[in-house]
């Protein structure tokens, strides 16, 4: 299931989940009690070029981690928005506040937490090892699962859209 290829999908700003899309959706955490994510360097790539396009990127997730603030600043991700309970109220805050309609946004997640969100946006994409209802929601479902260059591959499919527009 993916996007028509050869239309713009209209994309002004692209949301990520953090565990399950940026990473493999496993938790480390030290003897501490410290908590360590590991993120893919293609998928930081992805974001950059996405964002030199003139598309934003946000964050919103369930977990706080320090390891998010330091990546997504290291990519210059202005809106990380992290321990969100109700990730759906976070979404339409975001929204309001850039000034974007929702159907120019898309969404790349993974579990269902992420589920209304999906519904929201114009377009609702999925990491391959998503859970099955997420992945029925979905518009576009990446080869790749979560944490291993899928945020990547959507960033390089929103590029190609963009360009093979008429």
């Amino acid at each position: 299931m993916t996007g028509r290829r050869g239309k713009d999908p209209g994309v002004d700003l692209l949301v990520l989940d953090v565990d399950g899309v940026l990473t493999d959706g496993r938790l480390w955490f030290g003897p501490e009690g410290e908590s360590f994510k590991s993120f893919h360097v293609r998928d930081g790539h992805g974001i950059k070029q996405l964002r030199a396009a003139g598309v934003m990127v946000a964050i919103i997730s369930g977990r706080s981690s320090a390891a998010v603030d330091a990546r997504m600043h290291e990519l210059g991700v202005e809106h990380v928005i992290q321990g969100a309970g109700d990730k759906q109220a976070a979404l339409d805050a975001l929204l309001e506040s850039l000034g974007i309609p929702a159907g120019r946004a898309a969404c790349l997640v993974d579990d269902l937490p992420d589920l209304p969100m999906m519904h929201t946006v114009g377009l609702p994409a999925a990491v391959a090892d998503a859970h099955p209802q997420v992945l029925a929601a979905a518009r576009h479902v990446t080869r790749l699962p979560g944490g291993h260059g899928a945020v990547r591959e959507f960033c390089d499919w929103l590029l190609a859209q963009r360009e093979a527009a008429p």
